[in-house]
C-alpha cells in the first residue's frame, strides 16, 4: 500500500500484518489440514460401509469439522499477528482475495475458507436435509455475519459482545459437525444442555472473544492488580470462566481425564497469553493459535470422552 495515498472509505481502516516465518509455518501447517481434510473426506466416503449419496455425505461430514477447525485455527492467526483489519472492513471480499491469500495474507485465506465451509455446509443440507444439517448451515450464515461485525469491533465501530458471540458461534458449528460425525441423531443444542462440562468451556471461549474484542485493535490490557478499565475488568471475567472450567473438568476428571489435563495446561498458556498480548498488543504472536489450539482439544476431548 502506498503510505501517501489518500484513505478512501474502502481502505482507511486497513492495518496491514506482521509477514514473518512463524506465519508462514503455522499457515502451511493449517493449509496442511485443509488438505488433509479433503483427503480424509475422499477416503471416508470411498471406504464407507454406505454407498452414493450416504458415503457422499459420510465424506463431506468429516471434511467439515477439520474445516472448521481449521477457520477457528486460522482466525487465531489473523488476530495473533495482526491481520485483523488487513484488508479494512470491506467484506466479504476484495476483488484480489485469491490472489492476497496465495501471498500468505492470512485474513484473505480466512475469508476464502469460511466460503468453503459454507458450501460444504450447503451440499450438506441439499444431500441430508435434517436438524443437524440445517442447524449447522443456520449457525454459519449467523457466525459469517458476525464476522463482518468484527471488522467493526477492531475498527471501534461495535461492541465487544459483537467479536465474543463470533467466536462462540464458531465453536457451536464445530461442534455441530463433530456431533453429527461421531453421534449420528443427536441434535446439538439439547446435547449441550445435557453435557455440563461444555457450559463452562463455552462461556469461557464467549468471553476470551469478550477480551480480543473489548482491548480493540493493537491495544494493551496492561498488567493491573485492581482492575481500572473495561477491559481490565472483562479479562477478570474470563479468568474466573477459566478457574470455573478446572473446577468443573477436575470434579468430572474421571469422565473427562485429558480435558481436565488439557485444562491445566491451558491455565499456563492463558498466562503467558497475558503477558504476550502486553508486550506486543498488536502482534502477540503464536501464543494465540497455540490457545485457540487448546480450546478445540478441550472441547473435543470432552465431546469424545478421550481417556489415556
Amino acid at each position: 500500500m502506498n503510505p501517501n495515498a489518500q484513505p478512501t472509505a474502502e481502505n482507511k481502516h486497513v492495518v496491514e500484518g506482521e509477514m514473518t516465518l512463524t506465519v508462514r509455518i503455522i499457515g502451511l501447517g493449517i493449509a496442511s489440514m485443509v488438505v488433509l481434510a479433503i483427503v480424509l473426506g475422499f477416503w471416508r466416503g470411498l471406504t464407507s460401509p454406505h454407498v452414493g449419496k450416504a458415503a457422499l455425505i459420510d465424506g463431506l461430514l468429516i471434511s467439515e469439522v477439520i474445516f472448521a477447525s481449521a477457520l477457528i485455527l486460522l482466525g487465531s492467526i489473523v488476530e495473533g499477528f495482526g491481520y485483523g483489519l488487513s484488508l479494512g472492513t470491506r467484506w466479504p471480499y476484495t476483488r484480489n482475495i485469491v490472489v492476497l491469500m496465495l501471498r500468505g495474507d492470512p485474513e484473505a485465506a480466512h475469508r476464502v475458507l469460511a466460503t468453503a465451509v459454507g458450501l460444504c455446509a450447503l451440499a450438506l443440507a441439499i444431500l441430508d436435509p435434517r436438524y443437524t444439517t440445517f442447524v449447522g448451515l443456520g449457525l454459519i450464515v449467523v457466525t459469517a455475519l458476525f464476522g463482518m461485525g468484527t471488522l467493526y469491533v477492531l475498527a471501534g465501530r461495535a461492541p465487544a459482545f459483537v467479536h465474543g458471540t463470533h467466536g462462540l458461534l464458531a465453536y457451536l458449528v464445530f461442534l455441530n459437525y463433530l456431533l453429527a460425525l461421531n453421534y449420528p441423531g443427536v441434535q446439538l443444542f439439547p446435547y449441550i444442555n445435557a453435557t455440563v462440562a461444555l457450559h463452562s468451556v463455552l462461556f469461557a471461549i464467549f468471553m476470551g472473544g469478550m477480551v480480543t474484542g473489548q482491548r480493540g485493535f493493537g491495544t494493551a490490557i496492561e498488567p493491573f492488580l485492581h482492575p481500572r478499565r473495561t477491559s481490565q475488568w472483562i479479562f477478570v471475567v474470563h479468568g474466573t470462566a477459566a478457574l470455573i472450567v478446572l473446577g468443573t473438568l477436575g470434579w468430572m476428571s474421571s469422565a473427562y481425564p485429558v480435558a481436565f489435563t488439557l485444562a491445566l495446561l491451558q491455565a499456563a498458556v492463558g498466562f503467558f497469553l497475558f503477558h504476550a498480548v502486553n508486550l506486543k498488543p498488536k502482534t502477540p504472536g503464536a501464543m494465540v493459535p497455540f490457545h485457540q489450539m487448546m480450546a478445540l482439544l478441550i472441547t473435543t476431548a470432552i465431546v469424545l470422552h478421550w481417556h489415556w
